[in-house]
């Protein structure tokens, strides 16, 4: 299982338990699972998905970062 936490200039947008996470990199799209590598990206317009217990969601952004480390993710992104 991932902790994500996805923020924004504006609040936190989500802060819990994720099975996956998708984002918007800006080479393509990637998907973050259990124990992925750890990586910081830049994320271009677009929309990030995740599925945690309660099922999938998502969020337009207009830019921002991801970094992930020791199944962490950490969003830092511009909602549209």
């Amino acid at each position: 299982m991932l902790k994500l936490r996805i923020v924004s200039p504006e609040n936190v947008a989500y802060d819990g338990e994720a099975e996956s996470v998708k984002v918007p990199g800006i080479l393509g799209n990637f998907e973050i699972l259990n124990n992925h590598a750890p990586i910081i990206s830049a994320l271009q317009k677009g929309v990030v998905e995740y599925r945690n217990a309660e099922g999938s969601h998502q969020l337009d952004i207009n830019g921002g970062f991801v970094e992930v480390q020791k199944n962490t993710v950490s969003l830092c992104v511009e909602v549209i």
